[in-house]
């Protein structure tokens, strides 16, 4: 029973990300996996492109808490592209004790609301 690397929960986090667009009808422009490497995908949709950073968040910490000024950075770059950026916090627990990490063996719970625009 292993625990997830942050690397594989990163993945995770951009699976779940990535069907929810694939389903509202986004076209994939770009995706990058590697963990950290923003952003994530680069979308376009009704002629427009998108930026979304994707990150997987353990519990307790709330995916929904946002790092603004990191944001800010993607933000400005993407307005170089005339792009409208999102952010996609996963939050991932383990589905038996949510204090233990999320490993391979385990069911796990998602906390995810979608994307916010930033």
């Amino acid at each position: 029973m292993a625990d997830l690397s942050e690397q594989e929960l990163h993945n995770l986090a951009m699976n779940i990300v990535g069907k929810e667009l694939e389903e509202q009808g986004f076209e994939f422009l770009g995706v990058n996996s590697e963990f950290k490497k923003d952003p994530q995908f680069v979308v376009l949709k009704n002629k427009k492109i998108h930026f979304v950073i994707v990150r997987a968040i353990e519990y307790p910490h709330d995916p929904k808490e946002v790092d603004m000024i990191f944001l800010e950075t993607i933000k400005q770059h993407a307005k170089k592209f005339d792009a409208i950026t999102y952010y996609a916090g996963v939050g991932l627990a383990n589905s038996k004790d949510y204090e233990l990490p999320v490993n391979s063996s385990e069911d796990y719970v998602v906390n995810y609301d979608g994307l916010q625009e930033i």
